[in-house]
């Protein structure tokens, strides 16, 4: 069954939602600059939260080129499940997370399945071969996390096909994840601006995008 990350979770509402619905992973930003950003204060409250009321998702903080330190800070004081690393981080840097890692791979909009598959696989299998997940995500120059854009699909079903595991972003939407499960067979998909209305999230379409992925899913089992 193919896993759903709900990011961008702002406050305990928003995630008890996404956990009653069926999410995975509750995606939490802790990079600097961007709007979604929480302190780790007010993330804590989220985490507290999702345990006193035995929720399910495991609970995903997202960094892009932060400190080790103030990044492991963050995992303990929040009691996060993972790190998803959205930045330039090294092979090196991400064994040295006191949590499980999410490494984000940016595909440029100029990839196509003919031209680097050999390097993203050998990029993606080398996080894999050291215990982390990836997510294939739009590159985006000079913005770091989530892009909201999407890529070139039939550049990550041939991954797939290939034997690469991975969670697909970028672009993604209640409308369209059921058509990106059954054309890439992804291992997860990760979602933010795609279930939100005027930049809040929107608990119908959280809801929807969670259905539409697991029953698609179940239709197109993974490879």
């Amino acid at each position: 069954m193919t896993k759903v990350k709900i990011c961008g979770i702002r406050n305990l509402d928003d995630a008890l939602v996404a956990a009653e619905a069926g999410a995975d992973f509750i995606g939490l930003v802790f990079v600097p600059g961007r709007h979604r950003r929480l302190e780790p204060q007010a993330a804590k409250v989220i985490v507290s939260g999702l345990k006193d009321a035995g929720a399910a998702p495991q609970v995903v903080g997202l960094f892009a080129d932060q400190d080790l330190a103030e990044v492991n800070r963050t995992i303990e004081i929040c009691g996060l499940d993972l790190a998803q690393l959205c930045g330039q981080e090294s092979l090196d840097y991400c064994t040295q997370i006191r949590a499980k890692v999410i490494k984000v791979v940016h595909i440029p909009n100029s990839a196509s399945p003919e031209q680097g598959s050999k390097e993203l696989i050998q990029k993606i299998n080398a996080y894999r071969e050291a215990g982390h997940l990836v997510t294939l995500d739009r590159l985006v120059e000079g913005l770091q996390g989530g892009t909201g854009e999407s890529f070139d699909w039939s550049i990550a079903a041939q991954l797939s096909r290939q034997g690469s595991s991975f969670l697909l972003a970028g672009g993604l939407a209640p409308d369209n994840v059921g058509q990106a499960v059954a054309t890439v067979r992804p291992w997860g998909v990760d979602v933010s601006s795609g279930v939100e209305t005027n930049g809040d999230k929107d608990h119908e379409k959280i809801r929807e995008f969670i259905r539409s992925a697991k029953e698609q899913s179940a239709i197109s089992p993974q490879p």
